[in-house]
């Protein structure tokens, strides 16, 4: 993308709009449409929100990253994992304030994540969600689905509840099962029970009726919409209001009002920390469904331009009585099997969800809380994946302590200090790793220009000359540990005339590890030892002829390792 489409990719697809892209995004947008109303609605409550407040989020940001996101089928709007962060990070104001801070604060929180999001953007940074490794990620969604799940018994119950963590709510729920509502749990275990089969079994069962695969499959994935059609059925025949089953309650009709949140500056400072980590955790998990669903057609997208676009639809959100949104995993599958070509399927769904706000929350008011909580419940299990906590352990230590602590600190303490910790944890396991990197000493293999590990295969060395690679870039962290090592070789080898340093693996060296490499230099050149490099990158050569240290160096550095053995081969140190 060029010019102005690098910002507006609407121009890069716009100009080229059809009726047949037309057809492709009215049905997915009628489609995730009804996917998305009672989703909305649900995770609202989950960020302990008024349900409206899921539909308001549900408008003006689909359009917004229509006109800035660059995938053609991504579908935005709240998920569950932010609307989880979003309730721990209003949770306190809800507290101490009223409903109107509350909202306000989510507001804020929306805005905050979406200037964010947006700077990161112009600045190009979308590379810093790497820092947040796959194994923090998945455990700390393993982790809050788990929470979120809990959380949400207490509705399919019909108790109070109460907790943030994973202790909190179990104690609160033993303390408290004796008051189930026994009409509220039939209502939330049904809803559970239709729910989990309509997505385990619905799509088979309509496939072998005769329906085609992909409309059974659009049919069981509208299937919460007809849980909420069939429980707001039965909580008006039957009044269950009045039986002790907490119903939605009255949804303002109308439009989202539009403006700045009014919030004082101190609170704007306490959500500043949440809407960055909120900000993160939405780009990591939107970009990978973007990237995954763009490749299917062999498209792209841009990763800063996505941030650039997630930040529109999060400033929107907090213009427009929203709160955080982001790329979601389910939604945008059915918009991209359902057929949406281009972003404009989100403005229909967009305009859909509109059309609700308007004229359908008056029939939701009697809709039990229980129905969401399982829709909820439902929705969410799926995104715990144990299996993933297996695969890691038994490839990477690790990685696995990274995403074990990512796990039991979310589920012991909350989100914000399980996501923080997952990522300090993981930086710190890097430097660790990097810090003692994989160091070879290497001889020729038979008959070949090739050098191998001399502990690994069969090869040739010779006493005079010690080959070593380094399997990592040098810096700080290893600086040391490089002049250690070979210290520690040297002094193995009394007829010892060279050291080659071969370098094929090291893609940047920093100055503390230059002057590492010089220290080594000196120390070998008073032993009478000569000091050489091989296969040195491009790059790495191009910083390191800056410097004196080509000139000081106590030796040659040579195009290949077999050019090296070549030439030092009965040559005494120079």
């Amino acid at each position: 993308m060029t010019g102005l489409s690098r910002y507006f990719p609407v121009l890069a697809w716009g100009w080229t709009y059809d009726r047949d892209m037309l057809a492709g995004d009215l049905l997915a947008a009628v489609i995730v449409t009804i996917m998305l109303i009672p989703q909305s609605l649900a995770y609202a409550m989950l960020a302990g929100l008024p349900p409206e407040v899921g539909l308001y989020a549900s408008i003006l940001p689909l359009a917004a990253y229509a006109l800035f996101g660059t995938s053609r089928t991504l579908a935005v709007g709240p998920v569950a994992v932010v609307s989880l962060m979003t309730a721990s990070a209003i949770g306190q104001i809800a507290a101490q304030g009223g409903p109107a801070d509350q909202l306000a604060a989510a507001g804020v929180l929306a805005l905050l994540s979406g200037g964010m999001l947006t700077l990161m953007g112009v600045l190009r940074l979308g590379f810093l969600a790497n820092f947040l490794s796959h194994p923090v990620i998945s455990g700390f969604i393993t982790a809050a689905g788990i929470l979120i799940a809990a959380g949400q018994v207490k509705h399919v119950l019909g108790i109070p509840g109460g907790g943030d963590t994973l202790p909190q709510m179990l104690l609160a729920l033993g303390r408290q099962a004796a008051a189930t509502n026994p009409v509220t749990l039939a209502i939330g275990a049904g809803s559970l029970a239709f729910l989990a089969l309509a997505r385990g079994m619905l799509k088979p069962l309509l496939t072998r009726a005769g329906l085609p695969p992909r409309t059974a499959d659009m049919i069981a994935k509208a299937a919460p919409l007809a849980a909420v059609a069939v429980t707001v059925g039965l909580a008006i025949a039957f009044d269950l209001g009045a039986r002790g089953v907490a119903l939605v309650g009255g949804i303002p009709q109308g439009l989202p009002a539009l403006g700045l949140p009014a919030v004082p500056m101190d609170l704007v400072t306490a959500l500043a920390m949440p809407a960055f980590l909120i900000s993160v955790v939405g780009f990591v998990e939107s970009v990978s469904v973007a990237q995954t669903l763009a490749a299917r057609r062999r498209q792209r997208i841009d990763p800063d331009q996505e941030l650039i676009g997630l930040g529109a639809a999060n400033i929107a959100a907090g213009l427009s009585s929203g709160y955080p949104v982001t790329g979601g995993f389910a939604r945008s599958v059915v918009n991209f099997d359902a057929g949406a070509r281009t972003p404009a399927a989100g403005v229909f769904t967009a305009a859909g969800i509109a059309l609700a706000a308007l004229y359908l929350t008056p029939l939701l008011e009697s809709l039990p809380q229980a129905t969401l909580a399982a829709t909820i419940i439902v929705a969410v299990l799926s995104l715990v994946d144990l299996g993933a906590i297996r695969r890691v352990h038994a490839y990477s230590r690790s990685d696995f302590a990274a995403m074990a602590a990512t796990i039991l600190v979310t589920l012991g303490w909350g989100v914000e200090p399980g996501i923080v910790a997952g990522m300090v944890l993981s930086l710190l396991l890097h430097l660790y790793r990097t810090s003692r990197p994989h160091m070879a000493v290497v001889g020729q293999v038979p008959g070949t220009e090739h050098y191998r590990n001399v502990e690994r295969h069969a090869v040739l060395t010779r006493p005079d000359i010690l080959s070593i690679r380094v399997d990592e870039s040098l810096y700080f962290a290893n600086a040391r540990f490089l002049e250690d090592r070979i210290a520690a070789l040297v002094a193995e080898r009394p007829e010892l005339k060279h050291v080659v340093l071969m370098c094929s693996a090291v893609n940047a060296i920093d100055a503390s590890a230059l002057e590492s490499l010089e220290e080594i230099n000196r120390r070998l050149a008073d032993a009478g030892i000569g000091f050489h490099l091989s296969e040195v990158k491009g790059p790495v050569m191009d910083r390191l002829e800056t410097t004196d240290f080509p000139r000081h160096l106590h030796g040659r550095i040579f195009l290949s390792q077999h050019e090296a053995i070549g030439a030092l081969a009965g040559v005494g140190a120079r």
